[in-house]
C-alpha cells in the first residue's frame, strides 16, 4: 500500500530494489548488474512518460525488466499495459508455461491476468470452413471434428472459451489454412455465426485484461490505423487504451506500420465480389457495367504483369507506370463509380440479398480508393506481387513517421523500445528519424555474457552468385556439427534452392524448413531434437533456443535490405543512401542474426558468416567492429 505522503513511484523504486537485489535471487534468478541498471533507468521513463530506447544485449533479462515495470504501471492507472512483440510467434513465446511471465508470478507469489490479441488472419471462419467439409479432405474434417460443442449449439455461451487460432492446427500448410481462414471479404458484423466465432470472442475477453494485453507489431498498428473509422461505424477499436506501450524487438516497428497502412487489390477480389450477385434479377445495364468491369480488371492486371520487373531478393516486382495503366486504372474506376450509381437502383428493388449487397458496396468503395490512391497521387510506393499466379497490387504511403509521430508518438504515456540492437554506431537516430519520434531517452546495456570464452566466428569467401560452393560448405558444416544448427537466408528463393539442393544430397539429421508447417511447430521441433537443422528467412529476430538444439548458426548472406520499392523510396529520400538506409539496416539485422546462437550463460557455439569476396574493404571494416568476437578465417 502506498501512504499519502509517498508517492508511487518513491515506492516502486524500493519495491524494484527489494525484487532485484533480494527476491529473484532467493528464488533462483541470477543477480545480473545489467539488469539492475536497466530497471532504474526505465523507473525515469514510466514517471516522466516518455520515448525510451533501451538497448539491452542478449542475457541482460530485459524482458523481465519491461514486465515488472508493464504490471505495476497497469495496476496503477487501472488500464492495462500493452507489449507488443515483432510477430506472432513471439506471442505464444511471452506466455508460454516456462516463460518471464510465468517466472514472475511464481517468484513474486503474483498472479498476472495477461491476455492474448492476436491479428484477424490468426483465426478460423466457420463459413469457410462449412463450405469445405463435404469435400472430403480429411485436412478440414478434422478441424471441424475438433470444434468445441457450443459452436453447433443455440444455447446461450455460459464461460470464455478460446479456440480457433492458427497455431491449433499445425498439421494444416499455410495454402490450406487460407482456404479457411479469415479474409477481408467475409462480413463478420453481419456474420450470424458471429457470437460463436473463436476471434469475437477473444476480442471480448482480451479487451477486459487487467494487467496486460500481448499483440504482435502488426496489430498494434493495425488498431492505430483503424481505430477512428471503427468508433465513426460503431465498433469498438481493436484494442483499449494502454497505459503504457511496450514494442519488443522494436527495431522492427517501422515495418510493421507501413504494413498497416498498404492497401492491397487482389485480381481476383472484384471478380469474386462480382459474381456473388450475378445470379440475380439484375438488369442488363447492371450486369454489363459488371462484366465491363470484370474485362477491364483483367487488362488492368495483364498491363501490370508487363511494366513490372522482379528482384532477387524480393517477392516486390517495381512497377513502373505507364500511359496505358493509368488508362486502364482511370477507366475502371469511372466504371466502378458507375457501378455503384446502379447497385443503389437495385437495391431499391429488393432483387439482391442485403448481406451480399453490402459486403459489396463495402469493397468496391475500398477498391475504388485503392486505385485512385494508385493513379492519381505523385506520393506513394506501389509493387506487384504474384503468388502462385495471384496477383495482387499493393499501394503504400512513401513514408509513415508524420503518421506515427501524430497518431502514436503524440499521446501523453510511457513508450518504451526494447531490443539489442536499437542504435547504429551508438546512435539511436536512425530508429528515431524512421519513426517520427523527435525527443526521447535513451541507454545501452551490454551483454553480461563472456563470448571470448562462448562463441567463435569464422569468416568465409565465396565467389559472387557461386551458390554450389556456398550450399556445399553450409552441408559440410551441418554434418561436422550433426545438426543443431540455425541456417538464416536473406530471401525465399535462395532457401527454396538450398531445400533442393539438401534433397540431392544424403544427410542423417532432420532439416526443416520455413514454409514446410506452421512456424512455431517448426520451431518446437527444433528446439526439442538436439539433432535438427532448421533453415529460415524470417528467424533473425526473437528466437530464443537456449541448449544443445542450436550450437551453431550459419548466415548464408549479409543480410542487406532487397532492392525493392520500399527500399528503393528509402534510398531516394537519403543524401548517401548506402550508409544511411543500407549499411544500418543490414548491420542491425546482422547483430539480430549473430545473437540467436549465446542465449543462456551455459551455451557454447559458433558462427560462420559467408562473404563475397568482393566485398568492399570499408564495409568488412564496419562488420568486424560490431562481432563481439574477433573472427578466424574458415579452411575451405
Amino acid at each position: 500500500m502506498i501512504s499519502k505522503s509517498e508517492s508511487f513511484f518513491e515506492k516502486l523504486n524500493e519495491w524494484i530494489g527489494d525484487v532485484f537485489y533480494d527476491i529473484l535471487p532467493e528464488a533462483g534468478f541470477d543477480l545480473r548488474d545489467e539488469q539492475v541498471f536497466m530497471a532504474f533507468q526505465l523507473e525515469k521513463a514510466f514517471k516522466d512518460k516518455k520515448v525510451t530506447f533501451a538497448e539491452a544485449g542478449v542475457g541482460t533479462g530485459k524482458t523481465i525488466v519491461y514486465l515488472l515495470y508493464a504490471i505495476c504501471y497497469a495496476r496503477y492507472t487501472n488500464q492495462p499495459a500493452i507489449i507488443a512483440c515483432a510477430d506472432e510467434r513471439l506471442i505464444e513465446q511471452l506466455v508460454k508455461k516456462e516463460g518471464d511471465i510465468a517466472k514472475l508470478e511464481s517468484a513474486l507469489d503474483l498472479h498476472v491476468d495477461v491476455r492474448l490479441a492476436k491479428s484477424r488472419d490468426q483465426y478460423l471462419c466457420l463459413n469457410k470452413l462449412d463450405a469445405l467439409i463435404n469435400d472430403d479432405i480429411e485436412a478440414y474434417n478434422s478441424v471441424h471434428e475438433s470444434l468445441p460443442r457450443f459452436v453447433h449449439e443455440s444455447s446461450t455461451l455460459q464461460k470464455f472459451h478460446r479456440y480457433g487460432e492458427r497455431t491449433e492446427y499445425p498439421h494444416l500448410t499455410d495454402e490450406q489454412w487460407s482456404n479457411i481462414g479469415w479474409d477481408a471479404l467475409q462480413d463478420c458484423l453481419a456474420c450470424s455465426r458471429r457470437h460463436r466465432c473463436g476471434l469475437t470472442l477473444q476480442r471480448e475477453h482480451y479487451r477486459n485484461a487487467a494487467d496486460l494485453i500481448v499483440c504482435s507489431h502488426d496489430f498494434y498498428m493495425e488498431h492505430i490505423w483503424t481505430k477512428e473509422s471503427r468508433k465513426r461505424e460503431g465498433e469498438l477499436p481493436f484494442l483499449p487504451d494502454g497505459s503504457c506501450v511496450v514494442f519488443d524487438e522494436g527495431h522492427l516497428l517501422e515495418f510493421a506500420s507501413q504494413k498497416a497502412l498498404t492497401y492491397r487489390y487482389t485480381e481476383r477480389t472484384l471478380e469474386t465480389l462480382l459474381t456473388r450477385i450475378m445470379d440475380n434479377d439484375i438488369r442488363d445495364k447492371t450486369l454489363g457495367l459488371m462484366e465491363n468491369a470484370i474485362s477491364v480488371n483483367e487488362q488492368l492486371f495483364d498491363e501490370l504483369v508487363k511494366f513490372s520487373s522482379e528482384s532477387k531478393s524480393s517477392e516486390k516486382m517495381t512497377v513502373k507506370k505507364s500511359p496505358s495503366i493509368n488508362s486502364l486504372a482511370e477507366n475502371l474506376l469511372w466504371i466502378l463509380d458507375s457501378l455503384q450509381e446502379e447497385l443503389v437502383f437495385e437495391s431499391e428493388m429488393f432483387v439482391i440479398n442485403d448481406y451480399n449487397l453490402k459486403i459489396v458496396e463495402e469493397y468496391l468503395d475500398q477498391i475504388s480508393y485503392s486505385l485512385s490512391l494508385f493513379a492519381r497521387r505523385s506520393v506513394g510506393i506501389n509493387w506487384l506481387e504474384n503468388h502462385n499466379g495471384e496477383k495482387t497490387l499493393v499501394i503504400m504511403p512513401k513514408m509513415v513517421e508524420e503518421i506515427l509521430r501524430k497518431e502514436v508518438f503524440s499521446q501523453d504515456k510511457p513508450f518504451v523500445f526494447s531490443s539489442a540492437t536499437l542504435s547504429d554506431n551508438k546512435s539511436f537516430d536512425y530508429l528515431a528519424k524512421s519513426l517520427g519520434i523527435d525527443e526521447y531517452a535513451s541507454f545501452s546495456v551490454n551483454s553480461p555474457f563472456d563470448y571470448e570464452e562462448m562463441m567463435e566466428i569464422y569468416l568465409s569467401e565465396f565467389a559472387s552468385g557461386d551458390f554450389q560452393s556456398k550450399a556445399q560448405y553450409t552441408l559440410d558444416q551441418l554434418k561436422l556439427s550433426k545438426g543443431k544448427t540455425l541456417v538464416l537466408f536473406t530471401d525465399k528463393n535462395e532457401l527454396g534452392s538450398f531445400k533442393r539442393y539438401t534433397e540431392e544430397h544424403n544427410v542423417d539429421f532432420p532439416i526443416l524448413f520455413e514454409g514446410d508447417a506452421e512456424i512455431s511447430t517448426l520451431v518446437s521441433r527444433f528446439q526439442n531434437d538436439d539433432d535438427t537443422v532448421l533453415c529460415s528467412v524470417n528467424l533473425w529476430e526473437g528466437l530464443d533456443v537456449p541448449g544443445k538444439s542450436l550450437e551453431n548458426v550459419i548466415l548464408f548472406d549479409l543480410p542487406f535490405p532487397p532492392n525493392d520499392p520500399v527500399f528503393a523510396a528509402k534510398r531516394e529520400e537519403a543524401e548517401d543512401a548506402f550508409n544511411e538506409v543500407d549499411m544500418p539496416y543490414m548491420i542491425l539485422r546482422l547483430r539480430q542474426g549473430i545473437g540467436r546462437l549465446i542465449r543462456s550463460h551455459s551455451d557454447r557455439g559458433t558462427v560462420h558468416l559467408l562473404l563475397d569476396n568482393q566485398l568492399e574493404a570499408s564495409v568488412l571494416d564496419r562488420i568486424l567492429s560490431v562481432l563481439p568476437v574477433q573472427p578466424k578465417k574458415a579452411i575451405r
